[in-house]
């Protein structure tokens, strides 16, 4: 049963790069070219982001989900693959060593090869995988938030192959009425009692989701526990908080539980500052002209420098020289920096056209370059707003984990412009936090594309 699922999860990890990789070597061959150089270095470009970027099989859903939903998102999914990979190519300048033909090929006849992969392996394995009844018992040690909810992960995530047969706790009414939700809370009796009952129904895996003051109480089951055979895993109270990228590791053989680091460590942070240089090289190419035009009309609307600098919070908490179009007839960047406001007389005619339509922010694709910035991550505050913020608002710093983005989450969330309130800030940052939490390539390509959206509609901007 448990080798069944580990192939399964195995097959969806690697079903799309492979048939995309396998479909691009065909496509080639079918056009006669060599399969050499170039185009191997794209077979493992390509590999490497439609794994990091196009989700598995879900073999799950029911037929109608399946094609309503689950295709169109692989389809839309390939094709954010593609306009990265142009992108990339066409930054590099490598796009005339491939064969039109065999990319145009490639590029449209993939979905219809991945849509049809996906049907045919979940007819196969869905009845073979889910068929099965043996599925492993489990236990959880502790009533709480997040013990309900590894219940609730469990249950939904059949890939697992486990069944919760309910808790032990020894402040059973206190817990439940703590952790109200709709579906009942299955009781197995006080934790004293739990090693005779996984002795006894043949309990496979057990998680003691007990807080750290229960040292005592864990030891003991622990102590009773070592007469099974069942695999036992720790649900640390710590997961209680608002987590970034957490995860275990190990410092010679003593384990260390990452609480809060930032998303950007080894092939991620590679990927982040790869697709940042190519990107902001890309589209300082294409708006070079604009930015010339911008710096000519600022210098014949208002008397002052073209560039605006003012010190911002990066990464890790250090201040940094962000670039902007100067939009104002003040250049404020002291203790006291005031935010702009609807018909602020502080902004130049010119500067609110620019503000409006955000053209003022275009040098900072310079900081970008510069390895000061991304293209996407928490908007940088002038130090003097971070002074006051950090200390009004709980994990404020948090956002400065990673380099500050021209654009992010909170901006296409809504939460652009002004923030005249702290309730205003605390939902900016919550959306800071919600990017650093989950953060992938896709995001970022979804927040640059939705940013276009924002610029266009948006009446916060002022």
């Amino acid at each position: 049963m448990l080798k069944n699922r580990q192939l399964l999860v195995a097959l969806k990890n690697l079903v799309n790069p492979v048939i995309a990789s396998l479909t691009l070597v065909g496509c080639v061959w079918f056009y006669l070219q060599e399969f050499e150089g170039g185009y191997v270095a794209l077979l493992i470009l390509s590999f490497l982001l439609i794994k990091q970027l196009v989700d598995g099989v879900d073999f799950e859903s029911d037929s109608k989900s399946f094609w309503n939903k689950s295709v169109v998102a692989l389809v839309l999914q390939w094709f954010w693959v593609v306009s990265l990979l142009l992108m990339i190519g066409f930054a590099s300048k490598g796009t005339a060593y491939f064969s039109r033909q065999a990319l145009f090929l490639w590029i449209f006849i993939t979905p219809v090869v991945l849509v049809t992969a996906h049907w045919l392996l979940r007819c196969v394995l869905k009845q073979w995988i889910f068929s099965e009844q043996d599925l492993s018992k489990a236990v959880i040690v502790g009533v709480s938030e997040i013990s309900r909810k590894l219940a609730d992960e469990l249950k939904k995530n059949r890939l697992l192959g486990m069944e919760v047969m309910g808790f032990f706790d020894d402040r059973w009414q206190e817990r439940a009425l703590e952790t109200q939700t709709e579906e009942p809370i299955e009781r197995l009796g006080k934790i004293a009692s739990a090693a005779e009952y996984i002795k006894i129904h043949n309990i496979q895996h057990i998680y003691i989701a007990l807080p750290m003051s229960a040292q005592p109480r864990i030891l003991a089951l622990l102590d009773d526990l070592r007469d099974t055979t069942a695999s036992i895993y720790f649900v640390p109270d710590i997961f209680l908080f608002d987590l970034i990228q957490a995860n275990i590791s190990s410092i010679s053989g003593i384990p260390i539980v990452a609480v809060c680091q930032s998303p950007f460590v080894g092939a991620n942070a590679t990927i982040k500052r790869l697709s940042d240089v190519l990107l902001s090289l890309l589209i300082l190419l294409l708006i070079f002209p604009l930015m010339l035009l911008i710096a000519i009309g600022i210098k014949l609307s208002s008397p002052g420098p073209v560039l605006f600098k003012q010190r911002r919070y990066g990464l890790d908490g250090q201040e940094i020289k962000v670039y902007k179009f100067r939009s104002m007839t003040v250049m404020e960047d002291g203790g006291q920096v005031s935010q702009a406001t609807r018909s602020d007389p502080r902004i130049t005619q010119f500067g609110r056209f620019l503000r409006k339509t955000s053209l003022d922010e275009l040098p900072q694709f310079i900081n970008v370059l510069q390895g000061r910035m991304s293209i996407v991550g928490p908007r940088p505050h002038a130090v003097s707003h971070n002074e006051l913020y950090r200390s009004l608002i709980k994990g404020y710093m948090v956002r400065h984990k990673v380099k500050p983005g021209i654009t992010g989450w909170a901006q296409v969330k809504g939460f652009r412009g002004e923030t005249d309130t702290v309730e205003k800030m605390q939902a900016r940052i919550d959306c800071d936090i919600d990017y650093l939490r989950n953060w992938s390539l896709l995001l970022d390509l979804l927040i640059i594309f939705k940013t276009i959206g924002v610029v266009v509609r948006d009446k916060n901007a002022y």
